[in-house]
C-alpha cells in the first residue's frame, strides 16, 4: 500500500462527504476505494479518489440523482465531457421546474391564508383563566417537554410552551418540528371551555423556578397576559401571539414493536454504540431495532429498505430519555420513516416523540 493513500476518514474529512456516506457510495459501485483491508474491511484511497469525491459532494448536494451521477463520475475525466454538460442541464432544468412549480403553489397558499386572516376577527386574546395546579405536577410537565422548545428565530410560534386547557385536563407541549414532547397535569378551578396560550421559553423557565413546593400554584390569563403565582414568588409576562400547530394531528398511532427499556442500560448502549452520520456530517444518528423478544438493538449499521431499522439522531434520543424521568421506559416504533415514541410505562398522557432520519448514504 503506497504511503500517499489517504484513509477513510482522511478521505470524509478533504472531501466533506461522512464516512457513512463514503460507505454506501462503496457499495454502490459508485466511488470504490482503491484497498480494503481484508482482516479490518478499512478502506484506503488513491489521491485521484479525492476530485471525484468533491465532484461527488458537489452533485449530490445539488440533488441529483444517483444514477445520473454515476454516468457524470464516469465520464467526468475522458476527453468527451458532452454527455456530462447535458446531464447537468438536465438537471438545472429539472430544478428550475421544480421551484417554478413549488412557486405557483406557494403563492397559492399565501393567497388562501390571506384570505383565512382577513376573514377572522383580531387576534388579541381576550380569554380569562383562573385555575390551580399542584407544583410538583406543573414542575414535572415543564421538565417533560422543555427540552423540545424550539430556537429557530423563523418559526416564532415555536419558541415557548403551549399550555392547553380542557376541563380538569392541563396538555404542556413543546415542538422544534424534529422532536415533540407532550406532558399532562390535573387542574382545578377551569369551568370554561378549551384555551390554549402559548407561554415564551424564558417566562415558562421563571415559572418552572418557582414550583419547589408540594402545595397547588395559581395560573391566570388575562387576555395576553399570563401569571404563576407560587407562594410570595410570582412569574408573569405576555403570551406569543401566535397560533400553535394542532398537535393532536401530530401524535403517533401506537407502535407496531413496543419495547421495555431500562433507562441507564439503553443510555449506555447508546453512548458506547456504533453511530452513523446524516448527510450532512453535523449529527450523529443511532441505528434502533426492537427484536422479536422485545429488546433493543442499536445496531452497527441500517438498511434503508429494511422496515425494522430506525435511525434518530441520537443527542435528541438522549435528551428524550433524560426528560422523561424514569427508570424503565417503553419505545414505540412503527416504520424507518415514521415517528419513535417514547412513553412512561405509568402514563399514557405524557411522551415523547422524535422523528426518524431518512437512512440513504
Amino acid at each position: 500500500m503506497e504511503n500517499d493513500m489517504r484513509s477513510i476518514g482522511e478521505m470524509a474529512r478533504d472531501s466533506g462527504l461522512g464516512v457513512s456516506a463514503l460507505r454506501f457510495y462503496d457499495r454502490a459501485g459508485v466511488l470504490v476505494p482503491a484497498w480494503v483491508d481484508p482482516v479490518s474491511g478499512y478502506r484506503w484511497y488513491e489521491p485521484a479518489h479525492l476530485e471525484e469525491a468533491r465532484l461527488l459532494a458537489r452533485l449530490r448536494r445539488a440533488g441529483m440523482p444517483l444514477a445520473d451521477i454515476r454516468l457524470v463520475l464516469a465520464s467526468w475525466s475522458g476527453a468527451d465531457t458532452d454527455l456530462v454538460r447535458k446531464l447537468l442541464t438536465a438537471h438545472l432544468c429539472r430544478l428550475e421546474q421544480g421551484l417554478s412549480a413549488a412557486r405557483g403553489e406557494f403563492s397559492a397558499l399565501r393567497a388562501l391564508l390571506d384570505h383565512r386572516e382577513n376573514a377572522m376577527t383580531s387576534s388579541l386574546r381576550t380569554a380569562t383563566v383562573r385555575l390551580s395546579v399542584a407544583a410538583p405536577e406543573l414542575a414535572a410537565a415543564l421538565d417533560t417537554v422543555r427540552f423540545a422548545a424550539s430556537t429557530d428565530p423563523e418559526l416564532p410560534m415555536l419558541g415557548g410552551v403551549l399550555f392547553d386547557i380542557e376541563g380538569e385536563n392541563l396538555h404542556v407541549v413543546a415542538t422544534d418540528r424534529y422532536r415533540m414532547a407532550v406532558a399532562l397535569a390535573g387542574v382545578s378551578g377551569h369551568e370554561g371551555g378549551r384555551v390554549q396560550v402559548i407561554v415564551p421559553t424564558p417566562l415558562a423557565d421563571a415559572m418552572r423556578a418557582l414550583l419547589h413546593g408540594e402545595g397547588p400554584v395559581r395560573f391566570s390569563l388575562d387576555g395576553d397576559r399570563v401569571t404563576l403565582e407560587a407562594g410570595d414568588g410570582q412569574a408573569a409576562g405576555r403570551c406569543l401571539d401566535h397560533d400553535f400547530p394542532d398537535y393532536r394531528r401530530l401524535l403517533p398511532r401506537a407502535g407496531d414493536r413496543r419495547a421495555l427499556v431500562e433507562f441507564a442500560d439503553f443510555r449506555e448502549a447508546l453512548e458506547r454504540g456504533p453511530v452513523r452520520s446524516d448527510e450532512t456530517g453535523t449529527h450523529d444518528l443511532s441505528v434502533l431495532r426492537v427484536e422479536d423478544d422485545g429488546t433493543v438493538t442499536v445496531c452497527a449499521d441500517g438498511d434503508a429498505g429494511d422496515p425494522g431499522r430506525v435511525a434518530v439522531n441520537r443527542a435528541f434520543l438522549l435528551d428524550a430519555l433524560a426528560a422523561a424521568g424514569r427508570d424503565r421506559l417503553v419505545l414505540e416504533l412503527t416504520a424507518p420513516t415514521a415517528p419513535i415514541a417514547i412513553r412512561r410505562p405509568d402514563d399514557e398522557g405524557g411522551f415523547s416523540i422524535l422523528m426518524p432520519v431518512r437512512l440513504q448514504d
